[in-house]
């Protein structure tokens, strides 16, 4: 396995997270809790996407400097990033686990840093 299922979320910085994200609730009708909004999938039920801004003073993108970062819902998160292995892709030692699932890192061609998620098993 080891591949992408859809889009898991997308991030980006702001100097004012707080207020942009006051913006897309008002203005958009986001569902947005502090400064994130889930918004479920329709497909199994359990399928999230996320919306999120973070304060443009924040390192969770690093070791970039793009202010943006893409997640992607994938499968089988070990077997993927031991294929992306064998292929010479960069990937972020750190991994986190937590009851919403599984995170990973790696940077595409361009160093854009790139978010994988394997959700918890239903």
């Amino acid at each position: 396995m080891g591949r992408v299922l859809g889009l898991g979320g997308v991030f980006f910085k702001s100097k004012n997270p707080a207020a942009l994200a006051q913006w897309y609730r008002t203005h958009l009708h986001l569902p947005i809790n502090g400064e994130a909004a889930e918004l479920r999938g329709f497909d199994d039920g359990r399928a999230v996407n996320v919306w999120a801004v973070f304060d443009e003073a924040s390192d969770y993108f690093e070791p970039t400097n793009a202010p943006f970062m893409i997640n992607f819902r994938v499968d089988d998160i070990d077997g993927l990033l031991e294929r992306l292995a064998s292929e010479d892709v960069w990937i972020d030692e750190r991994r986190e686990d937590h009851e919403y699932g599984r995170f990973a890192w790696i940077q595409d061609l361009d160093g854009n840093r790139v978010e994988l998620w394997e959700p918890p098993a239903p």
